[in-house]
């Protein structure tokens, strides 16, 4: 049997004296869709910055792909996320003097690797074909949203990790948004953990936990 192309094993995060989550342990698979859903503040965008090594962790490991991420220093968690990661923000953090393309291809860009024909097509996946050459300032937030996505995928991550990606969307516009990570996951063997508030969201995915205080269980 292969191994997971995420595991993470006895995660837990604290500010102070307030545990966000403690015992928390995720076993992911290549080709393999994850939804998780959880009350607000029980620190589910937290948990994915943890997974990401955006955030430190107090107790546990994360190992994506083989590779002990929470053993890395900085400068190293930095360059494997640029490598192996996608991760969708509720922010967006899109950079406001880059056009649409030139955001969505900063992942490509930055990995030496430039592909004008990936960013297009990634755009066109999203609905965002003709929006290329506008300036972020004059998108919607749906669209910002969309942009965000089409960023976490251009460079054909090994893992995705999505925060509320369909929080801004119309349904209509979030089911295509669905099925284009789902596309992604089923045809290039990616893997992708979404945290979610929505119901309809989560149905897409292979398994659906949720997380409390305590750790993780199966089930909603």
């Amino acid at each position: 049997m292969s191994a997971p192309l995420l595991d993470v094993a006895g995660l837990a995060k604290r500010y102070g004296d307030a545990t966000i989550f403690a015992g928390v342990d995720l076993v992911v698979a290549a080709g393999e869709f994850i939804a998780i859903l959880g009350e607000s503040g029980v620190g589910k965008s937290t948990l994915l910055n943890c997974i990401a090594g955006l955030d430190s962790v107090d107790e546990g490991r994360v190992r994506i792909n083989g590779t002990d991420i929470t053993a890395l220093g900085e400068a190293q968690q930095a360059l494997f996320r640029r490598a192996h990661l996608g991760f969708v923000f509720q922010a967006f953090h899109v950079l406001p003097h880059l056009s649409v393309a030139h955001n969505v291809g900063l992942p490509l860009l930055l990995q030496g690797r430039p592909d004008a024909a990936r960013v297009q097509a990634v755009l066109a996946a999203v609905g965002l074909s003709e929006l290329g050459p506008r300036l972020p300032q004059t998108l919607s937030g749906g669209q910002l949203q969309r942009v965000a996505i089409a960023r976490a995928l251009v460079h054909k991550p090994q893992l995705i990790l999505a925060d509320e990606p369909t929080g801004n969307l119309d349904p209509t516009t979030a089911e295509r948004v669905m099925d284009v990570l789902s596309t992604q996951v089923r045809s290039e063997g990616a893997a992708c953990v979404l945290v979610t508030h929505s119901r309809a969201a989560a149905a897409r995915a292979d398994r659906v936990l949720t997380l409390t205080l305590s750790g993780m269980r199966e089930g909603v």
